[in-house]
């Protein structure tokens, strides 16, 4: 069932690998299949060194397991509770990458310092606010991911495709398993270089709207002119 997705999903995972964003068995990545209202995640704390597609778990969006032997990934309700909310996301990852996790862990937003940042994110990245105790007493991953919703309510997901959750981590998503892998690299490497530049200057100047604009439009929307058709 769902042979390309669970390969797609696979390659998602090994790249966190390939691009240091892992260790041991930190992180997951994730895919849907819209059409058949499926995900295929990695499975709960098996290395990814050997792992095969076969090995991915498939469920319902209710989180009901319809193919796979092993458990899957314990911020699997994260994950539907996003597929949920945004209807346009193909893909879901969590990481516990360095830089980005320091900023969640500071509770500070990463400020667009630079064109870098603004090809790829349309303003800061957020940091959602602290959970509360009873949300992390109950249905803790569900309410991690009702949390970041919570923030984008209203707003467009897909021009920031990440959010820090306060004290936790990362979550990065995207129109497939690929593009959130690919936003998780880069998340990682403007929250190290957003990191440099408030070290060095500790008042660095957010990046104009003007030029913060004109960076992230030119390679996505429909007058997007970056890149070959």
């Amino acid at each position: 069932m769902l042979e390309e997705l669970r390969k797609q999903v696979l390659e998602a995972n090994l790249e966190l690998v390939r691009r240091g964003l892992v260790l041991y068995t930190f992180g997951n990545a994730s895919g849907i299949s819209r059409a058949e209202g499926l995900v295929a995640i990695k499975p709960s704390g098996v290395p990814y060194e050997g792992m095969r597609p076969e090995d991915l778990v498939i469920t319902d969006l209710d989180g009901r397991i319809v193919e796979g032997a092993l458990r899957p990934s314990s911020d699997l309700a994260t994950h539907l509770v996003l597929y949920r909310a945004f209807a346009g996301i193909g893909g879901v990852v969590h990481t516990h990458s360095r830089y980005a996790t320091s900023w969640a862990q500071a509770r500070r937003p990463i400020p667009c310092l630079g064109t870098t940042h603004a090809d790829y994110f349309r303003g800061p990245v957020p940091v959602t606010r602290a959970m509360f105790p009873q949300e992390v007493e109950a249905a803790y991953e569900a309410n991690t991911g009702e949390v970041i919703a919570r923030h984008f309510a209203g707003g467009d997901a897909m021009e920031v495709p990440a959010v820090l959750v306060a004290g936790h981590g990362p979550f990065c998503w995207g129109l497939s398993a690929a593009e959130a892998a690919h936003n998780a690299v880069i998340l990682e490497y403007v929250a190290e270089m957003a990191y440099y530049s408030v070290t060095l200057a500790e008042a660095a100047e957010e990046l104009h709207p003007a030029h913060l604009d004109k960076h992230f439009l030119r390679k996505h929307g429909v007058s997007a002119y970056y890149g070959q058709k």
